[in-house]
């Protein structure tokens, strides 16, 4: 039976925002990037609290008409109705969100008493900041933020900013994950916004220190807002290292994966690409963990290129790189990528090669997670039975013509003698397990026998023979001196010679 392969194939339009901006779009957003996602967030909220606004009203409206039936004698006397209450709040909360985001980015009026106070502001307080951020990552990474800053005139303000909105988003953990993130999307964005105005539109200069900013910020927060109780994020982790690893049997040339792992240079590159991604999960900067992305896609292009002597292309990549998170089944990998959508600097998801890279790696995870057997060209029975355990695949042949990349032939030659080797395992075990079935009847047969005779020995005792008692001349009698007098054939014996004297 000849079929086409048919291998994994996205097109390049559907790793962007569907909004149609350009940008790369992210499941965790709808297919939506950053951008596009807080607009329509907010576009949600704002509505939200509009129905809310207009539910109120026609609640209020409704109380003061029973209000006024009831108490018509009582019009005159100024009361504070449930309305005024209930717009008295929302003003307060109103006000008290813009204050928390706008305090961070309001010049201090008190003026440092001594030349190094931006120095002091390193110290952590001993009642409050030793406690939480005693770790020697987290020192370690308030140090070089504010090494850093030190030249920039306006490294002293920033510097308390980020203090004092990471102070206070540790006590904020209790949010959901989402309100966490919009939190800190708002900082970075008006941060953004002050730094593009103070350095007059130099982007560079602006993305190195949002670049600090995000380092200095989640790795001070990384325990309170990585996988937070309030999500699902474990069980997520939990399901898809379920899964991979109930798909332990799909093989390289079921994903069409043009990767020749027999070429020591591209067996070095998978290898290097698999433990990239797995070390992602030790990183805690959001940057970091896209830096452990990028290198791993690095060493599938050089891999593919090796392999086939020429660039690889979109089709080539996407595919190989689903069997690396296959083979590597990386540890918390649900996890990460929320962190990453959540904390990360908006724009580098939204451009250059760090957002292409993490968004295959989301359109790979997605994959996985719908893989069906029509995706690898198997019948739904295949499918279920390899799912199960209960059937291994078969290694396909080396035919040339059907095989999906270059090196088919030489993994078919090694398929092959692994199959003969297998083959003759079954044998060897089948030769020992006759081997000791020939044993054990050998030693039942011994046991037998033993008993047989032992049986026989029982049934005829032996036949004891008193000596006999010497006659009165001395002699012992005939009967007894010969010793065959038992033969019967004696009978026809010659007599016995005697003795005879001659005379000389």
């Amino acid at each position: 039976m000849t079929s086409q392969r048919r291998g994994i194939h996205l097109d390049q339009s559907e790793l962007l925002c569907k909004k149609g901006c350009g940008f790369y779009g992210n499941t965790g957003w709808q297919s939506l990037c950053s951008k596009c996602w807080r607009e329509e967030n907010q576009r949600e909220k704002q509505k939200q609290i509009q129905e809310d606004w207009a539910l109120a009203e026609r609640l209020q409206k409704e109380e003061e008409e029973a209000y006024a039936s009831r108490h018509q004698k009582a019009q005159s006397q100024p009361t504070i109705t449930p309305f005024s209450k209930f717009e008295e709040r929302k003003t307060k909360e109103k006000s008290s969100k813009v204050n928390t985001v706008t305090k961070f980015f309001t010049p201090s009026t008190k003026t440092p008493s001594k030349k190094d106070a931006f120095e002091a502001q390193s110290s952590p307080s001993p009642s409050s900041s030793t406690s939480r951020h005693s770790s020697v990552d987290s020192d370690h990474a308030t140090r070089e933020f504010i090494d850093f800053l030190k030249p920039l005139k306006s490294g002293r303000e920033i510097f308390k900013q980020c203090r004092a909105f990471t102070e206070s988003m540790v006590y904020k953990r209790d949010m959901a994950a989402d309100e966490l993130s919009e939190c800190v999307q708002d900082f970075y964005q008006n941060l953004s916004d002050r730094l593009h105005t103070q350095f007059k539109g130099s982007t560079e200069h602006v993305e190195s220190v949002m670049d600090q900013v995000e380092k200095y910020m989640m790795t001070r927060l990384y325990k309170e807002v990585f996988c937070p109780e309030t999500t699902d994020d474990e069980k997520k982790d939990l399901a898809i290292q379920k899964r991979i690893r109930a798909l332990h049997w799909v093989t390289i040339e079921m994903l069409c994966v043009p990767v020749d792992e027999e070429i020591a240079e591209v067996s070095d590159r998978v290898v290097k690409a698999i433990t990239d991604v797995i070390e992602m999960d030790s990183k805690c900067v959001p940057k970091e963990k896209l830096a452990c992305i990028t290198l791993c896609s690095k060493h599938i292009f050089n891999a593919i290129k090796i392999t086939k002597k020429e660039a690889a292309s979109a089709d080539d990549f996407l595919p190989t790189l689903i069997y690396i998170v296959l083979k590597a089944n990386p540890p918390r990998l649900q996890s990460n990528i929320q962190y990453i959508t959540r904390f990360s600097n908006p724009s580098r998801l939204m451009t250059g090669e760090d957002g292409y890279y993490f968004t295959n790696l989301c359109c790979a995870v997605a994959f996985i997670e719908k893989l069906d057997g029509q995706s690898l060209n198997l019948s739904a029975e295949e499918f279920e039975l390899y799912m199960s355990g209960q059937a291994s695949p078969q290694r396909p042949q080396s035919t040339g013509a059907s095989s999906c990349s270059p090196g088919s032939a030489a993994l078919g030659q090694v398929h092959e003698r692994l199959d003969l080797l297998a083959g003759l395992g079954e044998r060897q075990e089948q030769v020992m397990e006759k081997a000791r079935q020939l044993e054990s009847d050998l030693i039942d047969w011994s046991d037998d026998v033993e008993q047989k005779v032992q049986s026989v020995l029982e049934s005829f005792p032996p036949e004891t023979q008193n000596p006999t008692a010497t006659t009165a001349s001395g002699t012992t009698p005939a009967a007894s001196s010969a010793i065959d007098s038992d033969n019967v054939e004696n009978e026809h014996l010659p007599p016995p010679l005697q003795p005879q004297v001659f005379a000389g």
